[in-house]
């Protein structure tokens, strides 16, 4: 079947908090929010000074501040390697709610978003993304054992079944075009609320990637819950294709240019694989050669 670019999950509401932390991981005190990046030539700031300011959105495994106070997750510590490599040795996060996360990277309040930030149209029309970071497929968390076999939205509809997903997140749009009726969707606000949904059988399963409810499922292995194959959604008849990248501004292409060298240098030597398999991911989560961040910013895919 032919694909197309789309996007896991559009806007994640998350509460806004501030923090900062070093290169080796110790939180330091101070908030961003309000501090500008300054003007002028972004790469080259970030080099004289030794730190460059980056956006987060507290969702885990993406972007989060741990029990510890270390901000952490797939897209810091990403960030993290691929600019000491450029010589720039310490990194300072800023969280905010996800919706805002390109507003204050326009505002200047930090230089790139590194929040699991998935490349769409609408978002390209406003921002620089890099080369595709990871892709990810769907999936459905469901009660141990999968009783209703549910592995497709398909199924839902077939079945008469409730499903769970996120507040503004696309899970709702691909349930939707599956042709599951709004009578069957719930939205609730975090993954917690979407666990707690489907343990007190509320609903029988919840939508999101399929990275983020394995987490979910090893964070709280008591539940009696798993999670079924990845898969790719169905829109208009195409197979949606999901990535994300880092987020910069269009102004900013010679920063931009340098981490995209550095990522694709990762990528290809292995690095990037050892650096994010603590998040639950693995070499299959590696864009393939065809899914472009050219592709995905593009209105056809």
């Amino acid at each position: 079947m032919t694909t197309s670019a789309w996007t896991r999950r559009d806007f994640l509401r998350r509460t806004a908090a501030t923090a900062s932390l070093a290169v080796g991981g110790s939180l330091l005190a101070g908030a961003c929010t309000s501090t500008s990046t300054g003007s002028g030539n972004a790469l080259e700031n970030a080099r004289t000074n030794g730190t460059i300011k980056v956006g987060i959105a507290g969702e885990q495994p993406y972007g989060f501040t741990d029990q510890s106070g270390r901000v952490t997750g797939e897209a810091p510590e990403v960030a993290r390697a691929v600019f000491s490599a450029l010589g720039i040795p310490e990194i300072t996060a800023t969280q905010v709610e996800f919706t805002s996360l390109i507003a204050g990277l326009r505002a200047r309040q930090y230089d790139m978003v590194a929040a699991g930030m998935n490349i769409t149209p609408q978002r390209c029309a406003s921002a620089a993304f890099s080369i595709p970071d990871y892709s990810a497929l769907t999936a459905f968390l469901v009660p141990r054992g999968n009783p209703q076999q549910v592995l497709r939205y398909e199924d839902l509809v077939a079945k008469n079944l409730q499903v769970a997903v996120l507040s503004g997140a696309v899970e709702q749009g691909y349930a939707e075009a599956a042709g599951v009726p709004a009578g069957q969707i719930q939205v609730f606000d975090d993954q917690n609320t979407l666990l707690q949904a489907v343990t007190d059988n509320r609903a029988y399963c919840a939508s999101l990637t399929d990275i983020s409810l394995n987490d979910l499922v090893q964070k709280n292995p008591q539940a009696g819950v798993e999670v079924t194959e990845g898969f790719a959604p169905v829109v208009d008849g195409q197979e949606v294709v999901s990535a994300a990248g880092f987020v910069f501004r269009q102004g900013d292409t010679e920063l931009l240019q340098a981490f995209n060298t550095e990522l694709q240098r990762i990528q290809d030597n292995g690095k990037w694989v050892r650096i994010v398999e603590p998040f639950g991911f693995t070499e299959a989560n590696l864009p393939a050669d065809d899914v472009t961040t050219e592709r995905l910013c593009s209105s056809g895919g």
